[in-house]
């Protein structure tokens, strides 16, 4: 990458760290060379823009590195998925919950999905109250209700996710 510094001077920091103030941007290529290491410019929004001595592959590997350290830590969210009929036994819908709830635990989102077939359309009040049932029964966890039980197509969908 051999791009040229435009600018007619620079704010040089040198190769120890050390501030050398703002230099001709051909005298601190000197430098540069003289050191056998690359002129790098760090901050280009400045007036005049920041430059540093250092070994650019050695840089470019250190960015790479904090920025893979970056990802690592970083935790992505994911909506989880559960789906029950509104003639749930009790065992079950005590499993569900307990899903939920190391869902929510992980750092996850849920989606409740209440699925009717046919007929079972007519009801849908019996669907809403057991999403409520389930507000209800994980109001001590730490939960928040994202979007409250409602009707999308054949289903009723509750979203819940970590406070």
């Amino acid at each position: 990458m051999n791009e040229r510094i435009r600018s007619k001077e620079v704010r040089l920091i040198d190769e120890n760290g050390e501030n050398r103030g703002i230099v001709e941007t051909n005298k601190a290529l000197k430098m540069a060379y003289d050191a056998d290491l690359d002129l790098v410019v760090i901050s280009a929004n400045q007036e005049p823009p920041v430059a540093k001595i250092l070994n650019y592959g050695k840089y470019k590997y250190e960015l790479e590195k904090k920025a893979k350290e970056a990802k690592k830590k970083q935790h992505t969210v994911d909506v989880k998925e559960v789906k029950i009929r509104y003639k749930i036994d009790t065992h079950d819908y005590l499993v569900r919950i307990k899903n939920i709830q190391k869902f929510i635990a992980q750092g996850n989102k849920v989606k409740v999905v209440i699925m009717m077939r046919g007929r079972e359309m007519q009801h849908s009040n019996l669907a809403f109250d057991l999403a409520n049932r389930f507000i209800e029964d994980l109001k001590n966890d730490p939960i928040v209700v994202e979007k409250k039980p409602m009707l999308e197509g054949r289903n009723v969908t509750l979203y819940l996710g970590p406070q």
